[in-house]
């Protein structure tokens, strides 16, 4: 069928043309803001999820919903880097968020005191050991100039909070892949959001990330459990893996056959990256109006060749040879979550030789730790991946540094 009609979106983050299965986290942010609008507090969230499910789509969608309620929206992909490149980011999107909901020229008390608050939050500075702030407004004394990034942050999302109730409005903070966030960072947020919950006002933080995400919260603020909730999202089950499969074909007069959707469902275990990318492969495979078992089968080669090539592999070509032979480990022994000292063993190796392996690759989000001194990886089907592309398990030598001569 014609490529250019094609319904389906097998892109990082591209939003499909329908979005199933995900009511009950849009309907909560949605009781959110509503809530936080009255001037009554609800717990935040942070959605959980392995790669793939719709994580980043979701967020989009809470997006959506934010603008349609006249709140500004800040979104921001969380990436490794040092607190004051945080902090330069945090000033630049809160900046404009503060422009956006009230021009300079008619800033009252609250909004300019605010904008100072901003100047105070984003000093630096200079090589020559002069201070630089980021725009042309003084800085506020004793306002987030404590040194200490949630102590600042808090008095920002504070004074932006207070100029966001005075206009009658909110401000949502939108951060995906928040596991990437620093400790330091994610709990600055979390002390910045406990303190707007404190004062009833209109701005809070929304993320998203990998399984992982709650307990690094709770490590980063004890109270983070309390404050936010973690729905966690995955495959799509029974009607909602249907619909996803068929309506965005429906919408351009093509047809499932019945058993060409169970197919589908069983190939990609209701996943909503891996349906994205089927219905594109099998869209270009079908010649007419009606998608049969047949097309859906002729598909498999290539939808596995694709996700292999993409999906799969970008992943891997990030580990070094070790890594990699810790996760071909770990798929030997099947998809669910592995015990360390399993792997180990298959490795021939000792647990506390890998367990630097192990860490190294739960901090790139290719592993996560669903309970204590298991692993699993991020990816579904990742396990069959490895076997596929790494036949055979080999194990490189574990250097080991020599000790430091005595001086």
């Amino acid at each position: 069928m014609d490529s250019v009609s094609n319904p389906y979106t097998p892109n990082a983050g591209a939003a499909p043309e329908i979005v199933v299965g995900r009511d009950d986290q849009t309907d909560t942010f949605t009781v959110l803001l509503q809530r936080l609008e009255r001037g009554r507090t609800e717990q935040s969230m942070i959605v959980t999820g392995l790669r793939g499910v719709g994580k980043t789509v979701l967020l989009g969608r809470f997006g959506d919903i934010a603008r349609a309620a006249n709140w500004e929206i800040i979104e921001i992909e969380a990436s490794k880097h040092d607190d004051s490149h945080f902090r330069q980011t945090m000033f630049s999107q809160l900046k404009s968020a503060l422009l956006r909901l009230s021009p300079r020229a008619r800033w009252t008390d609250r909004g300019r005191r605010a904008a100072e608050v901003l100047s105070a939050f984003a000093l630096s500075v200079t090589a020559d050991g002069t201070l630089a702030v980021g725009w042309d407004v003084p800085a506020a004394e004793g306002l987030a100039d404590h040194g200490d990034l949630g102590m600042d942050l808090t008095d920002v999302f504070v004074a932006l909070g207070e100029a966001a109730k005075e206009q009658g409005r909110g401000v949502a903070l939108l951060i995906d892949e928040v596991q990437f966030l620093r400790t330091t960072q994610l709990e600055a947020l979390i002390q910045a959001v406990h303190k707007t919950v404190q004062r009833k006002l209109p701005i809070t933080f929304v993320g998203a990330g990998l399984p992982q995400i709650a307990e690094l919260a709770g490590d980063a603020k004890s109270y983070a459990e309390r404050l936010f909730k973690f729905p966690t999202i995955g495959s799509l089950a029974g009607e909602d893996a249907r619909k996803a499969i068929t309506e965005p074909a429906a919408g351009e007069g093509v047809q499932f056959e019945s058993d060409a959707v169970d197919l589908a469902i069983e190939i990609t275990k209701g996943y909503p990256y891996f349906i994205q990318e089927l219905g594109y492969q099998v869209w270009g495979i079908a010649t007419d109006g009606v998608i049969t078992a047949a097309d859906v089968e002729m598909a498999r080669e290539a939808y596995e060749s694709k996700l292999d090539s993409s999906f799969f592999r970008v992943r891997l070509d990030r580990s070094t040879p070790l890594q990699t032979a810790y996760m071909r480990a770990m798929a030997e022994l099947g998809p669910e979550p592995q015990k360390a000292s399993d792997v180990a063993q298959v490795m021939k190796r000792e647990s506390t030789q890998l367990g630097p392996t192990r860490a190294e690759l739960i901090d790139m989000g290719l592993l996560y730790t669903p309970e204590h001194g298991y692993a699993a990886f991020t990816v579904p089907d990742f396990d069959k991946f490895m076997l596929r592309a790494v036949p055979e398990l080999l194990v490189p030598e574990i250097r080991r540094r020599a000790p430091r001569k005595a001086e």
